[in-house]
């Protein structure tokens, strides 16, 4: 017997011991079990508000999916709307799984003041809301964007890593497209980034469960708090309610922190080598008609940019 057990013993008596040892035993399938594939509501979220050199202010907004797989279609109305001026204030229909931050900005005018922009969406026939005013407390900059996904670590103090600038996003050819089902349309972009933040080599370990830990000791399901580097691009579905497929498969968008995901969030994860000249092509096919909004994010480990494509899909 170990010497920490012998103490555990000591302490606790044979009965309890035994009772902490099921529970470390039980305790994957303990965590497992609150976590749902489908059948949970999503949450609107109030990020906080960016100045603009004109004067005006973005409110920022995104959502936390309760869902690991489940992707809800809400279409703008009554379940999905944004009040005053709304319905439709540009936010998504189509959710996916887990925390998405930082999804869409709503620009308000300079006089705004003490007013607010409510965002009423009701999954699972449970209404949420969310606020977005002009609160001080509420402010954010880059480096709080930088913050929040835990891109930071120990370079925070950087002055290089602060004046980091977003990725730059060209689309090959108009944002408003057609096609037909079952027919692949080719999507083709070009991201340009300043090259900051340096990809560190080994930089999983910013992870608890990652490059340079024991996995045998950071399991799946522990949650990751920081987030790989890398330049690198994910197309996803922001408004449409069809089955849609990408080929290449991408990179998620979406906080997936367990091992093995193709996530920046995951353990062990490390971009691609990204096209020297930046350019990349993907193909993305419809199984329904309808009209599709899809997202291209160009994420380059601390910021991100977005840019999005129109596709009336017919038969």
């Amino acid at each position: 017997m170990s010497t920490s057990n012998r103490i555990a013993r000591r302490a606790f008596g044979p009965a309890v011991f035994v009772l902490l040892a099921a529970a470390v035993f039980l305790l994957p399938t303990l965590i497992k079990a609150q976590t749902y594939s489908s059948g949970q509501p999503v949450w609107p979220a109030f990020e906080g508000w960016e100045r603009n050199e004109d004067g005006s202010f973005n409110l920022v907004f995104g959502y936390m999916n309760d869902n690991w797989e489940e992707e809800p279609f809400v279409a703008i109305g009554p379940d999905n709307n944004i009040q005053p001026g709304g319905p439709d204030q540009g936010q998504p229909t189509r959710f996916q799984p887990r925390r998405n931050r930082f999804m869409f900005r709503i620009r308000v005018p300079k006089d705004f003041g003490q007013k607010e922009l409510v965002w009423t969406l009701t999954t699972q026939g449970k209404p949420q809301k969310a606020f977005g005013s002009l609160r001080p407390d509420l402010v954010i900059e880059n480096v709080d964007i930088m913050s929040e996904t835990g891109a930071l670590g120990p370079g925070a103090s950087s002055p290089e890593l602060r004046a980091d600038k977003a990725p730059v996003i060209k689309l090959d050819g108009a944002k408003t497209r057609t096609a037909k089902v079952g027919q692949p349309l080719s999507l083709t972009s070009i991201v340009t980034d300043d090259g900051v933040p340096r990809t560190r080599p080994g930089q999983g370990g910013a992870n608890p469960g990652g490059r340079g830990r024991n996995p045998a000791m950071f399991p799946p399901y522990r949650v990751t708090v920081g987030k790989n580097l890398g330049l690198h691009t994910s197309w996803f579905v922001y408004r449409g309610g069809g089955n849609v497929t990408f080929a290449p498969d991408q990179v998620k968008a979406w906080e997936d922190t367990r091992n093995g995901a193709n996530s920046p969030w995951a353990p062990y994860w490390n971009a691609q080598p990204f096209p020297a000249d930046g350019k990349q092509t993907v193909t993305v096919t419809f199984d329904e008609p309808g009209t599709y909004t899809l997202c291209l994010r160009a994420d380059d480990g601390a910021l991100t940019t977005d840019e999005m494509v129109t596709v009336t899909v017919t038969r």
